[in-house]
């Protein structure tokens, strides 16, 4: 049985409510205004200074991070029902054996280096053997498989443009996971090297082009889950930091598109701010083959659509609460669609070709 756990959320920055330790009111309060470098740079300062464990304490950090019904590990690479207490790795010779330690960012990646060996936004329980298969290859897209798991991660030939190679492809309902674990990665260690394999999706501490271009479509595609939210609740108990990415989706365009309309995550009443800011374009119908339709509550200057990575695409200046755009030409993917106002406010909504 494959466990759909994804819930869609509003377009804005989340503020969860769990039984776990909560986000401060004041936790990104440093990011007001900021994008581009100088927000990555911003929320590098805020998170970069946390708890290390050893490397061993991280079997029992599971136990508080990791738990699906009970006693059950939530594995993100099998539908395997590992029992926490007992199924630890150990010897394996095939899937739903036992489980261990991934670094879904692999040490090879960062020369074993701590604090990246041990910290929990990046080290998931897995089913051994398929951990075994993944070994240090990068996340893709792949097409004739030569292996699958039981909840549908592969391993084989990547299909995604700019990388040839062997990778793999995490199930569906984890590819925004892992997305924005590497975006997590990438802003917590932007003072380190993550790049010393050639087959790491990092050049430094920043994602190559191809990986950023398919982890934005994976973040996209793939909402923040509330198995994400508590677990970053629960690691926020451990470590004393928190993984902007799923606080704060928007913090992706605002760091890799320099989208600077976007608020910041400034605490509890920031999502329903946006919201209200948001609410004011829809775009339909979504996906599309070729019209797209812009409504607005109120007049709008002008109409910019732009790529995934951040290149206009699309420009018009208007007078109307509607406009429709033709994207017949463009390649199937995610584009955004900015409106301008009369006061120099903006906004922005997503739309999909197919």
């Amino acid at each position: 049985m494959k466990f759909m756990h994804k819930i869609l959320l509003f377009a804005a920055c989340l503020c969860a409510t769990t039984s776990f330790a909560q986000m401060p009111a004041n936790y990104y309060n440093a990011t007001r205004d900021l994008c581009g470098e100088e927000l990555r740079q911003t929320l590098y300062s805020i998170i970069s200074s946390h708890t290390v464990f050893d490397y061993g304490q991280l079997w029992a950090k599971f136990y508080q991070t990791d738990l699906r019904n009970g006693d059950t590990i939530w594995d993100i690479y099998s539908n395997c029902d590992f029992i926490y207490s007992t199924d630890q790795c150990g010897n394996y010779n095939g899937e739903c054996v036992c489980y261990n330690r991934e670094h879904s960012v692999p040490q090879s990646w960062f020369g074993d280096a701590t604090p990246m060996k041990t910290d929990l936004f990046h080290v998931y329980p897995t089913d051994g053997h398929v951990n075994n298969k993944r070994d240090n290859w990068p996340l893709g897209t792949v097409s004739n498989p030569t292996f699958t798991s039981s909840n549908g991660s592969k391993l084989g030939p990547c299909t995604f443009p700019g990388y040839s190679g062997t990778a793999f492809e995490p199930a569906d309902e984890y590819k925004g996971d892992l997305a924005r674990t590497y975006f997590y990665m990438s802003v917590c260690y932007m003072d380190k090297n993550l790049g010393q394999a050639s087959e790491s999706m990092f050049t430094g501490s920043q994602l190559k082009p191809w990986a950023l271009q398919m982890l934005i479509q994976w973040h996209y595609a793939d909402p923040v889950s509330q198995k994400e939210i508590d677990r970053n609740n629960a690691i926020y108990t451990i470590q004393r930091n928190r993984n902007p990415f799923i606080d704060c989706p928007y913090f992706v365009d605002a760091i890799w598109h320099d989208h600077c309309d976007f608020e910041s995550c400034l605490g509890p009443d920031a999502g329903t701010n946006i919201a209200q800011t948001t609410a004011k374009l829809s775009a339909y119908p979504i996906p599309s083959a070729d019209m797209v339709n812009i409504s607005c509550e109120q007049p709008m200057v002008s109409v910019s659509v732009f790529n995934i990575l951040g290149k206009k695409t699309f420009y018009c200046e208007t007078d109307a609460n509607f406009a429709t755009i033709n994207i017949e030409q463009y390649e199937s993917g995610i584009y955004f669609v900015k409106a301008t106002f009369a006061d120099g406010s903006s906004t922005t909504t997503k739309i999909i070709k197919y």
